[in-house]
C-alpha cells in the first residue's frame, strides 16, 4: 500500500521486462502479484509527472495483466470503456516510457487512440460505447470469416447509460462470441465477494457446466415442459447467489462475482470463457484506487490529479485566487436556490466537476445526479418543467452532444423553462478532442426558441445564469473550463437585456465582435489596431441593431469565438449582414475545421490564431487583401 505519489522513478525490474503482451506471456504467472505491485507504482509515478486519471486504472491492474496474458491482443480486440482505466493497458503495450509524455503536446493521449497503437482497438473519451463497438468488431470478423475474440470492459458507472443496455440487448439477439466484463468498482450493483458466489463463478465459467447447460437444453427442447422446468431451476439457482438474472434474460451467460484483484482466479475464469460460445458477461469486483491509500479512502475525489509541482508561496497580503467558472456556477446555484424553492439541479454524473457539491450538500432534496445518462437528464428536466419546477441542467459541452435529440424535441419544441449551464465550452487542453467543447454554438444556434449566452468574465457568467433562469423558455449559458480574467463578482443579481451586446471600446476601421472567452484577447487586439470591440454576450438572439450600426461605420467586421467557425457565432453575423444587404468584408476567426489534439490551452489558442497576436495578424492581413488602409492606433479608449 502506497501512502504518497512517488516523485522519482520506482525500481520495476519485472515491469521493465514487459514491452509487449507477447513478453508478458513468457512470464511465470506466479510473478504477477509482484508485477501488479510494480505496475501500480509506475502508474502513480507517471501520472504524478503528467497529471491525469489514475483511480480507475489502479483498480484494473490485475484484470489488465490477465486479459493480455489470456487473449492474443491485438488480434483479439480489447475495447475499454471511457478510457480512464486504460493507463495500465498503455504501459503493458509498448508505451511504458512514453507515459511521461501523457497529455503533453505531441505525447500520448489521455484515452485509447487508434492512431497511437495497434493495441487500442477503439478510440474513446465518453462512456458506455464499448459494448456497441465490440459488437461491431465481432460482426465485422464474422463477415470476413476471421476467428478472434472481442472483449469489452465497462465500469458499473458506464453501465447506467441507456446505450450500454441497447448494445446488451442487441448482443443477446446476435448470439455470437463477445465477452463483456462488468468492472464493478463502486459496489453499486454487487454485494461483497463471498465463497459461495466465487464457487458458482468458477462453475458457470467451466466447460462441463456449459456443455451440460447447452446440451441439456438441446435435448429437452423436444420436451417443452421439461425445458421450461430446467430453465426455471437454472434461473432460481443463479438468482439466489448473483445479480445475473437480468443479463441471462437478455441472452448472456452470466459469470460472477469474481475478485478482480486475484490474478490467478481471473486467468482461470478467462481461460474457461475463451472456450465458450455465445455472449458472456463476466462480473468482477475491484477497488477503485487499489494500492494507493488516499485514493482507496476517497475514490471520487482522487479520480484524477494534476501534475505534482512545487507550489509557490503566496506573498502575505495577496488576494485569494479567483474562482473557476464551475465554482461561479455552483455559488450562483446555491444562492438562487435560497431565493426560489422551485429550483432543482440535475447533472449526468458531473456534480463535482460542475461545482455542485456545495449545493448538493445544502439542498439534497433538490439535487439529482442521474448517473451517466445525458438523454435521460434532459428529458427528466423537461418533465419537471412541465409541472412548474425550474430545472437547471449542469452538463459539459461534449456531453450535451449525446442528448441533442432530447434538447430539441423534449425541451425546445415545447418551449420549456430549462436552463442549461454548459461547462467545458471551447478547448480543454490536456484531455484532448474527445472532451473539447468545439461545436455547441454550431449545433445549438439552429434550434428555435433557444436563447444562447457566453460570458466574458466571472461576473458576467453569474448575471447570465440569473438572466437565463428568469427567462421564459429554454436558455443555454456556455462557459469555458478553468478560470476567467478574475473580474470582481457582484453578489447582487441583475437581469441583462436579452439580445443586447456591450460596447467595450470605440475605434475606427475595424469592428471586432467577440463572443465569450474571446473578449479579453479581442480587447488587447483592439488597442493595437485602434479597433472597435464589442462583447456580444448573446449568440442568439444577436444584437442586430448594433451589428448593423457597426457595419455601417466600419470597413471590416471581425468575429472571434472559441467554437468551430462552421455554423458558429460568426456565421450568425454573416447571415444577418447578407439579409440586410451589407457589402463589406467580414473575417470569421474561430477553431479550425479539424480535431485539435491535446496540449496546453494558451498554446492551442495561439496556434488557432485566437490570441492577441493572432487576431491582430489576421485582421491586418484582411485589411491588406481588401486594400483598406490601416489606421495608426491612438492612446485614448472608451
Amino acid at each position: 500500500m502506497l501512502n504518497e505519489i512517488p516523485l522519482s522513478r520506482p525500481q520495476t525490474p519485472l515491469l521493465d521486462q514487459v514491452n509487449t503482451p507477447a513478453e508478458l506471456k513468457q512470464m511465470d504467472p506466479e510473478q504477477f502479484v509482484d508485477l501488479a505491485r510494480e505496475l501500480r507504482q509506475f502508474l502513480l509515478y507517471s501520472v504524478g509527472q503528467t497529471g491525469g486519471h489514475f483511480g480507475a486504472g489502479l483498480g484494473v491492474v490485475e484484470l489488465t495483466i490477465a486479459l493480455h496474458y489470456v487473449f492474443d491482443t491485438p488480434q483479439d480486440k480489447l475495447v475499454w470503456d471511457v478510457g480512464h482505466q486504460s493507463y495500465p493497458h498503455k504501459i503493458l503495450t509498448g508505451r511504458r516510457e512514453q507515459m511521461l509524455t501523457m497529455r503533453q503536446p505531441g505525447g500520448l493521449a489521455a484515452f485509447p487512440c487508434r492512431s497511437e497503437s495497434q493495441y487500442d482497438s477503439f478510440g474513446v473519451g465518453h462512456s458506455s460505447t464499448s459494448i456497441s463497438a465490440a459488437l461491431g468488431m465481432m460482426v465485422a470478423a464474422r463477415q470476413q470469416a476471421q476467428d478472434r475474440h472481442v472483449i469489452a470492459v465497462i465500469g458499473d458507472g458506464a453501465m447506467t447509460a441507456g446505450m450500454a443496455f441497447e448494445a446488451l440487448n442487441h448482443a443477446g439477439e446476435l448470439d455470437d462470441n463477445v465477452l463483456v466484463i462488468l468492472n464493478d468498482n463502486n459496489m453499486s450493483i454487487s454485494k461483497n465477494v463471498g465463497g459461495l458466489s466465487s464457487y458458482f463463478a468458477r462453475m458457470w465459467a467451466s466447460r462441463p457446466y456449459n456443455f451440460i447447460r447447452a446440451g441439456s437444453k438441446k435435448v429437452l427442447s423436444h420436451i417443452p415442459p421439461a425445458l421450461k422446468a430446467a430453465h426455471r431451476a437454472e434461473e432460481y439457482m443463479k438468482g439466489m447467489v448473483s445479480p445475473g438474472t437480468l443479463f441471462e434474460e437478455i441472452g448472456f451467460n452470466y459469470i460472477g462475482l469474481v475478485d478482480g484483484h486475484d490474478t490467478g482466479r481471473l486467468i482461470e475464469v478467462l481461460q474457461n470463457i475463451k472456450q465458450l460460445r455465445g455472449p458472456q458477461l463476466l462480473h468482477i469486483v475491484t477497488q477503485k484506487g487499489k494500492g494507493y491509500e488516499a485514493s482507496e479512502n476517497d475514490p471520487f475525489g482522487m479520480h484524477a490529479l494534476t501534475k505534482i509541482e512545487a507550489k509557490p508561496k503566496r506573498p502575505q497580503g495577496s488576494q485569494p485566487a479567483s474562482p473557476t467558472y464551475s465554482r461561479v456556477f455552483g455559488d450562483w446555484l446555491t444562492d438562487m436556490a435560497a431565493r426560489d424553492d422551485k429550483l432543482v439541479a440535475i447533472t449526468p454524473a458531473m456534480s463535482s466537476g460542475s461545482g455542485m457539491d456545495g449545493f448538493a450538500e445544502q439542498y439534497p432534496d433538490r439535487f439529482y445526479d442521474v448517473a451517466i445518462a445525458e438523454q435521460h437528464a434532459v428529458t427528466f428536466a423537461a418533465g419537471m418543467a412541465c409541472d412548474g419546477m425550474k430545472p437547471v441542467v449542469a452538463i459539459y459541452s461534449t456531453f450535451l452532444q449525446r442528448a441533442y435529440d432530447q434538447f430539441i424535441h423534449d425541451v425546445a419544441l415545447q418551449n420549456l423553462n430549462v436552463l442549461f449551464a454548459i461547462d467545458r465550452a471551447g478547448l480543454v487542453g490536456e484531455d484532448g478532442p474527445t472532451h473539447a467543447g468545439s461545436f455547441d454554438l454550431s449545433f445549438m444556434r439552429c434550434i428555435p426558441n433557444l436563447v444562447i449566452m457566453a460570458p466574458s468574465d466571472e461576473n458576467e457568467c453569474r448575471q447570465m445564469l440569473y438572466t437565463g433562469y428568469q427567462h421564459t423558455g429554454p436558455v443555454a449559458v456556455r462557459y469555458p473550463r478553468g478560470k476567467g480574467p478574475a473580474a470582481r463578482i457582484e453578489q447582487d443579481m441583475q437581469m441583462l437585456p436579452v439580445g443586447k451586446a456591450q460596447l467595450k471600446r470605440k475605434g475606427h476601421t475595424i469592428a471586432i465582435l467577440a463572443f465569450g472567452s474571446m473578449v479579453q484577447p479581442a480587447l488587447a487586439a483592439g488597442e493595437t489596431l485602434d479597433a472597435t470591440v464589442v462583447d456580444m454576450r448573446f449568440i442568439k438572439p444577436l444584437d442586430e441593431a448594433l451589428v448593423c450600426e457597426l457595419a455601417d461605420k466600419h470597413a471590416l467586421i471581425v468575429t472571434v469565438e472559441e467554437n468551430a467557425v462552421a455554423g458558429g457565432a460568426g456565421s450568425a453575423v454573416n447571415e444577418l449582414l447578407l439579409q440586410r444587404d451589407f457589402q463589406l468584408p467580414v473575417l470569421n476567426l474561430g477553431l479550425p475545421d479539424t480535431f485539435l489534439q491535446h496540449g496546453h490551452v494558451p498554446d492551442m489558442l495561439a496556434a488557432a490564431g485566437l490570441n492577441h497576436e493572432g487576431i491582430v495578424s489576421a485582421s491586418s492581413d484582411k485589411l491588406a487583401r481588401c486594400n483598406i488602409p490601416a489606421r495608426v492606433p491612438h492612446a485614448s479608449a472608451e
